[in-house]
């Protein structure tokens, strides 16, 4: 991701909404313009429906546009087959620190899981563990941005904004990937 696919703070106007299903239940895409907002995951679309209302409260919201179905099917494909890169635009909206922290997420490679404390000596920040912790759980680009690639120091998985049942999910699909040769499963 380089600086011209990111645009950061809030944005004006228009948030176009798509949905899709993959095997991880159904998929949301937000994008405002040409750059993707937001990335959600839910079994329920109506679910998120709600939450891209309540995430873009002052934005007017158009929903069914087909002229998304080329980033949802992007997307989809990232779940679906874990190895697939999405070179998608995006629309990063966090502090300083939470973007350094995503374009580190953006880093790990599939199939590896990395530590929070280890993502905080990543980015030079060892002491920010807590803090690393707060930027993963803000981070709305769910898959684009693999915040579920952070396992806690004892191994464990800990949360995941779109449930560690989906957290688990994802990572041994991408430890199968690897397995398989980068091929998939």
């Amino acid at each position: 991701m380089n600086a011209s696919q990111v645009r950061s703070r809030d944005s004006q106007g228009d948030i176009r909404l798509g949905m899709g299903q993959s095997t991880l239940g159904a998929v949301l895409v937000a994008m405002r313009g040409d750059r993707i907002a937001a990335v959600m995951l839910d079994d329920d679309a109506d679910s998120l429906r709600r939450a891209a209302h309540e995430r873009f409260p002052a934005a007017p919201i158009v929903e069914g546009d087909s002229t998304m179905d080329g980033a949802i099917a992007t997307v989809t494909a990232c779940i679906d087959a874990p190895g697939t890169q999405a070179d998608l635009p995006l629309e990063l909206n966090g502090t300083a620190f939470q973007q350094q922290v995503w374009q580190a997420l953006r880093a790990i490679p599939c199939g590896t899981t990395l530590t929070y404390a280890e993502l905080a000596a990543r980015i030079g920040r060892p002491g920010a563990v807590r803090a690393v912790a707060g930027a993963c759980a803000a981070n709305e680009m769910a898959i684009i941005i693999p915040c579920h690639r952070v396992i806690r120091s004892d191994g464990s998985l800990s949360g995941y904004r779109w449930g560690p049942a989906r957290k688990a999910q994802l990572l041994a699909r991408e430890r199968a990937w690897v397995a398989h040769g980068g091929t998939p499963v």
